[in-house]
This record gives structure tokens, C-alpha cells and sequence, in this order.
């Protein structure tokens, strides 16, 4: 990772420390025929004869890089596709609105906090959407985008190798003003999974049961060692409790906690 990609990170707080620690992880890719799949995306591309304003694109979570990517972002967006084979995510963090480089930095650590907790086959069905805005190269002019992605590319360890984003560029720009976000997956009891930014209360935060009656106990303003004694466990069992559901809430601290609850009562 070169310096500009990982200073360019490290303004997003734990957003750097989350893809440096993902790139130390084990991957196992014994027996998987990488180049066919990255092959076949080049099939897809040319099938769909790369329609005006359609984007395909694969990210190397390894490393970063674009596995694959459709050359016509060159005519979309006017950066060369040199610029992308050479810089990767650095490339795409570049041409992202400002305003949109820390609300993506926040949703992809949603996303792969939350792919994390799940079995292989909710893995399998995750996808997720966003609506964000690039500048172009050129002309400066700011351009919306749908992108739908899900996993491309998943190894033995459950780590996300390859992603795959069809990109599509909007005519007209969206309902909402900035960058916006939601996902979906089918959970192993075949629940529909459904959560986005604009519907906080749908959003599934994965806590265990134990987590969602402590989270309900905080919220209705039990302290740590009433719950403690309510539960008959220890103090510092329950503090450890509240420090996961604060990571999982994405809560920089209790009174971030209590407003997230409100909007997401536990059931």
C-alpha cells in the first residue's frame, strides 16, 4: 500500500487499520482457478456489449488492487485506464466526491464488520447498494452513480478475495444529496435481511441474545451493575458486553449508544 492510499485511509480513523489487517489475513485459494473467473467477467462485459454509462469493476481485497475493470471508465469518468491498473483503490478513492470519501469509508466498515459474523451461506447471498458521486478527470463535473456489489470471490477462511461492482451512471441526479447506502442478505433461517441508511430501524446489527437484552437493559437505564446483578453475572462480563455492542453499533460512546437504540429498539 503506498503512501498516498494510506495516508488517504487513515483520515477515516479505523478505516486504514481494518484494510491493513485484512490484508495480513490468511487467504486459501488452493484449488480456485482465479483467471477463469476474472475470464468470465470479461463474458459478462461483452455480452452486455458495455452499455453507455455501465461500469464492471473487481477489487483485489489483497492487495488493493482492480482485478478487473471495464475500460470504457475512461470515456465515463476522462481518467486513463493506466491510472487504474496502476493505482487501484487509490484511483477510485481519487475521483469520489469529497464529501463521499468518509460516509463510503463508514458504510465499507459496516459491510465487512457485519461479513465477518456471517455463515458462508448468508456470505453467499450478501449484496449491497450505494448511490455516490465521481468528478470527472477533465471537466469537474460531478457525476451520481448506482453501484450494486456482492462478493466475487470468497476462500475457505470466509475472506472476501475479489468483489464485483456493476456501476451504473445516473441521467438525472438521485432523490437524495449525498452518499447513500443499503444491503441485504438471506439469513441461514431464510429471513430477508434488509437494512439502508435512510431506514435505521430495519438495520440488523447482529448482536447475540445476551447483547440485545443487555442493549435493552441499557436502553430502559439500568447501569452496569444493576444488569450485573439482574443477569447474575459478573460486572465486568457486562462491560465487556457493552464495549462489543458499541463496536457492532458503530457508537463512539454510551450517549451515541442510547440515540442508536432509540432509532433500533432491540427485539
Amino acid at each position: 500500500m503506498d503512501g498516498f492510499l494510506r495516508d488517504k485511509l487513515r483520515k477515516q480513523n479505523s478505516f486504514s487499520d481494518f484494510f491493513i489487517e485484512w490484508k495480513e489475513r490468511e487467504f486459501d485459494l488452493e484449488n480456485v482457478d482465479e483467471d477463469k473467473l476474472l475470464k468470465d467477467l470479461e463474458v459478462i462485459s461483452q455480452n452486455m456489449g458495455m452499455k453507455e454509462g455501465i461500469i464492471i469493476g473487481c477489487i483485489d481485497y489483497r492487495d488493493l488492487s482492480l482485478a478487473f475493470f471495464t475500460d470504457n471508465v475512461e470515456d465515463i469518468m476522462g481518467y486513463p485506464s493506466s491510472f487504474f491498473r496502476k493505482k487501484g483503490m487509490e484511483a477510485v478513492l481519487t475521483m469520489l466526491h469529497p464529501d463521499d470519501v468518509p460516509e463510503l469509508a463508514k458504510f465499507q466498515k459496516i459491510v465487512f464488520d457485519l461479513l465477518q459474523e456471517l455463515t458462508r451461506e448468508e456470505m453467499d447471498t450478501f449484496q449491497f447498494s450505494y448511490t455516490v458521486r465521481w468528478v470527472h478527470f477533465k471537466t469537474k463535473e460531478v457525476k451520481w452513480f448506482a453501484c450494486k456489489v456482492r462478493p466475487y470471490l470468497i476462500d475457505k477462511n470466509k475472506n472476501v478475495v475479489f468483489d464485483l461492482h456493476i456501476v451504473v451512471l445516473l441521467a438525472n441526479p438521485p432523490q437524495v444529496s449525498n452518499f447513500d447506502w443499503s444491503y441485504s442478505y438471506t439469513s441461514k433461517n431464510g429471513d430477508k435481511i434488509h437494512a439502508s441508511k435512510r431506514d435505521p430501524a430495519s438495520i440488523n446489527f447482529k448482536l447475540t441474545k445476551k447483547e440485545k437484552t443487555i442493549a435493552n437493559m441499557i436502553l430502559d437505564g439500568f447501569n452496569s451493575q444493576e444488569i450485573a446483578d439482574e443477569l447474575h453475572i459478573a460486572k465486568n462480563t457486562v462491560n465487556t458486553h457493552r464495549k462489543n455492542i458499541l463496536k457492532k453499533l458503530n457508537a463512539k460512546n454510551t450517549v451515541e449508544l442510547m440515540k442508536i437504540l432509540l432509532a433500533t429498539r432491540m427485539n
